[in-house]
């Protein structure tokens, strides 16, 4: 692998850990505590006052990557790790706001769901036009294994975009519930943007995923269970935005559908729920939604369900990369 990735890795890990050496005791101070839902598992509750917004440790690690490692990139006019960067900055911002009415309000409500839908439309929108006036994206969906593209009109490109970029932001949001799943699961689908982004001569994108890769290496010394520091919207929002943004960027869209297996497992599984308690009035089809909680119910440590959810989403990252190799240039 280039060095310049194996850098951004290896930076993004020291930065975020430091980070996050410096950041909790602040929040802390700040009593910035994650209020739990009472809906929730009854055990949770034991994690009530855990500070949250940790997120800023790999926000704040991929900037240094992109600035330290990605300079050349930028000064050459190869932005397409910033733009992307920048697109999930949003999102972080959105959950910023969202986490510190949170904290203020001391209770799990923060922005209503109506305000939030629209700042993640727009975002969505104004990124997808900055990708095509940049030459990154087309209208042209790749179909993985079978090589095969179609084109759709730019009005109806634009409208599946912005659902799928909406969409993949809040299904991140959602498997965010346990110590250390959202962001071990996000690991390898970022490696598998960081090697893709590489081979297919992308290397301002790859320095950015492999900076994603060693932030949230670097924040699970603190996220893993038991959790010293939850990511918080904050955090899970941006990582949402970085994972639909590297696969925009990328001009592969429809890949999320297989290296994102877990999130929409996750996010399907509280439709599901939700579609069916109200059809049957009261009836569940999971002990608990979403997902994760439908296995914690049933017995499942969240160590087991960190290492079960990572493990196939390492094989279907595997499996997309077999997927789209016959894309990558000879």
């Amino acid at each position: 692998m280039d060095l310049s990735i194996v850098l951004s890795i290896l930076l993004g890990f020291v930065v975020s850990a430091v980070a996050g050496r410096l950041l909790i005791p602040v929040l802390r101070r700040l009593k910035a505590g994650q209020a739990i839902k009472e809906i929730g598992p009854t055990w949770h509750m034991t994690k009530q006052g855990t500070p949250t917004m940790g997120g800023l440790m790999f926000i704040i690690a991929i900037a240094v990557v992109l600035v330290v490692i990605g300079w050349k990139d930028l000064m050459a006019g190869r932005l397409g790790g910033l733009y992307t960067y920048l697109f999930a900055l949003v999102f972080g911002a959105i959950g910023f706001l969202d986490d510190y009415m949170k904290v203020k309000k001391k209770e799990n409500t923060g922005l209503t769901a109506g305000p939030k839908f629209l700042l993640q439309l727009a975002a969505a929108i104004v990124f997808t036009i900055l990708l095509r006036n940049e030459g990154y994206l087309s209208p042209d969906l790749y179909i993985p294994f079978v090589n095969v593209t179609f084109q759709l009109p730019w009005v109806v490109y634009m409208v599946f975009a912005a659902f799928v970029m909406v969409g993949t932001v809040n299904a991140v949001n959602i498997t965010d519930g346990i110590d250390g799943l959202s962001s071990s699961v996000t690991v390898p689908v970022a490696m598998f943007f960081t090697i893709v982004a590489v081979q297919w001569d992308r290397g301002e994108i790859g320095v950015v995923s492999g900076a994603l890769v060693g932030g949230l290496l670097g924040f699970l010394i603190y996220n893993f269970h038991p959790a010293k520091v939850f990511m918080g919207d904050t955090g899970s929002l941006f990582m949402g935005g970085m994972v639909c943004g590297l696969a925009f960027a990328l001009d592969m869209p429809l890949i999320l559908i297989l290296v994102g297996i877990i999130y929409i497992a996750e996010t399907l599984s509280d439709i599901i729920q939700v579609t069916y308690f109200k059809a049957t009035h009261g009836k569940r089809i999971f002990r608990m939604a979403p997902l994760h909680h439908h296995f914690e119910m049933g017995g499942w440590s969240e160590v087991k369900l960190v290492v079960v959810f990572t493990s196939v989403t390492v094989v279907f990252c595997v499996l997309a990369y077999l997927g789209v190799t016959n894309r990558f240039p000879v």
